[in-house]
């Protein structure tokens, strides 16, 4: 567990932690990583953004620490860094089940204009 003496600091670090999980395009290719190691290709034609966007998504998540990289040849197989992500994604579909009416009509939590899940 990590140790933060600031109990302010601890809450600045989680909030900076579940800003991976907050992007639409960040939450697509965590999704597409749970079932197992894929290719960026194999994320692109999951995700259905651009390989470029992939890529940029992919290098703030591995900065992140939330994925990691093996490379296999020319290639490299991308996966979740702990088994605990995938975990909070269930978990999160798991409430999302419970409160979703609520979290469709919070207007505080839109989405910048222009923004989607789409963005290539």
């Amino acid at each position: 567990m990590l140790n933060v003496t600031n109990v302010g600091e601890g809450v600045r670090l989680q909030a900076k932690l579940f800003r991976g999980f907050g992007d639409p395009a960040r939450l697509n290719i965590l999704q597409a990583l749970r079932n197992g190691p894929v290719t960026v290709t194999e994320i692109v034609d999951a995700t259905g953004m651009s390989q470029s966007n992939t890529s940029n998504h992919l290098r703030c998540l591995r900065e992140c620490g939330l994925v990691t990289a093996e490379q296999r040849g020319k290639f490299a197989l991308y996966r979740l860094s702990d088994d605990r992500v995938g975990d909070l994604l269930a978990i999160g579909e798991s409430l999302l089940a419970d409160v979703a009416r609520g979290v469709y009509e919070c207007t505080r939590y839109n989405l910048p204009q222009g923004r989607s899940q789409e963005q290539k």
